[in-house]
């Protein structure tokens, strides 16, 4: 007790001495972190607001560009602008163009006096109107050819426009008319409000508003007016982080601010730091937990890699301790622990193999009286109706029971199997004369295959036994070869087949392993397999009523032999 209690003073008062410089450290590291984070996420979020906003209008602006240029020179709007015709054609590529902006626009079309030919707006007040023909009068006097500015016009429904693309529209070198785009206030409003930014702002070349998150900027005539002092802008008194960017070739320039909330950083920065911090502390404990216990804890250390070692199938990890203390008695008895679960195992594969192989051979046993009975009923006509006959079935007979009888192994080729299946059925030929007919196509890499003995009987039985119950006449094929490394051997017969709800009895008496009804015989062959071969492989079987019944077996293709 007294060795137990010094060890676990030793621990703690090792543990409380090296646990006192990293809390320390890691305060200091907080008030540092705290300020500095603060003061980073402040323009990063400004800065990367600014970016977006800039990515975002920028794509706008070149649409727009794009399509006001391509729009003018379009022979459906020139047609329209000439003659009047063509008008749902012109509304479809407007239309078709706008539904894919984020910031919509009304179009116009104006002759060259500036009077209104056609609009996308329901209704324009008069200030609209006279808005339009001040643009018109504008370029003809300038003779621009494309117009881009801002301006605030009013639409019905108080809908606000803010930015005017405008082009010449010409034809054979003349100017019949004007189209113009006039970019609603809204969408551009909805396209700066970013996350992480308070006041977002665009402006043209000479300072005039465009879009604003925030009225509060405004200056008189519209104009953009913030107060600058100490690197910050200020703003009713209050204090802002700025960022400003520009889109060269619209001339805007886009301005993001955040206010600077010392306090709600300071928050988010605890949160971020203590998340740190522990993470941090966890690792530094752990290590000086190391550092201190070392001393004391290698028989620990070499139990648990023994334990481990074990758990990960490694059944000759035994451990070696000699610190003559609770921790050697502890490794001798898990030593003597696993010699016996070896002594265990060892003997439970035994039982197990011997198992299978008692299953195995009983399966196999269970072939013959089935073969037998209905070699003997074949006989016991033939005498009655041919003794020439007879003795010839007497000598096929012998030699089949001299093979099914054979003790030479388990596995056959396939070539000897299927020799004695031809003898069962020129048997099965003798009596059914011309009622049964049958043919055999095995390739002769699948002949020297090895397999276990008198695997087709039982399926060829069935076949026979079967297939006259609905049909006079009966034709039994044998095919086999080799697909990738397994043999595949089909059965198949044109007789009577079986309905669905029969062959789904039949399936299910064939995979059930714990089989008890009468029907035993697909069932053996199929369990038969799976012993020996693996779960993958085994029979498969289908039917249809009236056309016949095909049986599909698979087995791995070997060539040495296989015994189990």
């Amino acid at each position: 007790m007294a060795q137990k209690r010094n060890f676990k003073d030793s621990i703690r008062r090792m543990f409380l001495l090296h646990a006192f410089v990293p809390i320390f450290l890691l305060f200091i590291l907080f008030l540092i972190f705290t300020v500095v984070n603060a003061r980073f996420m402040l323009i990063h979020q400004t800065k990367e607001a600014g970016r977006t906003i800039r990515s975002s209008l920028g794509e706008v602006y070149r649409s727009y560009h794009e399509e006001v240029n391509r729009m003018a020179g379009l022979r459906e709007v020139v047609e329209y602008a000439d003659t009047r015709r063509g008008g749902p054609r012109v509304y479809e590529e407007f239309y078709n163009f706008n539904n894919r902006q984020q910031v919509k626009s009304i179009m116009h079309i104006l002759n060259k006096n500036g009077e209104i030919l056609a609009s996308s707006a329901n209704l324009s007040p008069e200030s609209s109107e006279n808005a339009l023909k001040a643009i018109v009068l504008r370029m003809s006097r300038t003779g621009q050819p494309l117009l881009a500015e801002s301006n605030h016009i009013r639409f019905s429904h108080d809908r606000y426009t803010v930015y005017t693309f405008a082009k010449e529209i010409r034809k054979d070198g003349k100017i019949i008319g004007y189209l113009t785009y006039q970019l609603y206030e809204e969408d551009f409003q909805k396209l700066i409000f970013v996350q992480n930014n308070e006041i977002a702002i665009v402006t043209d070349q000479h300072q005039t508003i465009i879009a604003t998150t925030n009225n509060i900027v405004r200056g008189l005539l519209n104009k953009l007016t913030l107060e600058k002092k100490n690197g910050y802008i200020l703003i009713n008194n209050g204090k802002y982080y700025g960022s400003e960017t520009s889109i060269p070739q619209a001339q805007w320039r886009i301005y993001t601010l955040n206010a600077i909330q010392l306090m709600n950083y300071t928050y988010l920065s605890l949160v971020v730091f203590f998340a740190i911090a522990s993470v941090l502390l966890l690792f530094l404990i752990q290590v000086l937990a190391r550092t201190v216990s070392a001393r004391h804890t290698r028989a620990i250390d070499k139990l648990i890699y023994a334990v481990r070692q074990l758990q990960a199938g490694n059944m000759q990890s035994y451990v070696h301790i000699d610190s003559g203390d609770e921790f050697e008695t502890l490794a001798n008895q898990y030593n003597t622990m696993l010699s016996r679960l070896n002594e265990l195992l060892a003997r439970n594969e035994e039982l197990s193999d011997l198992r299978r192989v008692a299953e195995v051979k009983h399966l196999q046993s269970q072939f013959h009286p089935h073969f037998i009975f209905n070699v003997l009923e074949t006989l016991r006509y033939a005498i009655v109706v041919d003794n020439k006959l007879a003795q010839d079935i007497v000598l096929i007979l012998s030699r089949l029971l001299r093979y099914s009888i054979s003790t030479e192994g388990n596995t056959v080729t396939f070539k000897d199997d299927l020799n004695y299946v031809a003898d069962y059925l020129k048997l099965q030929h003798m009596r059914f004369k011309d009622r049964l007919s049958y043919t055999m196509n095995v390739n002769e890499e699948a002949m020297e295959a090895l397999v276990p003995r008198l695997m087709l009987q039982v399926v060829i039985e069935n076949s026979i036994k079967y297939g006259y119950r609905q049909k006079e006449r009966l034709h039994i094929s044998v095919n086999g070869y080799v697909t990738g490394s397994d043999l595949t051997i089909e059965v198949t017969d044109d007789g009577g087949g079986m309905s669905e709800e029969r062959l789904r009895e039949v399936r299910g008496i064939m995979l059930d392993p714990d089989n008890e009804s009468p029907h035993i015989g697909l069932n053996n062959l199929h369990r038969r397999l799976v012993l020996m071969y693996g779960e993958r492989y085994g029979i498969n079987i289908d039917s249809v009523s009236e056309e016949g019944t095909a049986v599909l077996i698979i087995i791995p293709f070997r060539k040495e032999d296989a015994d189990v």
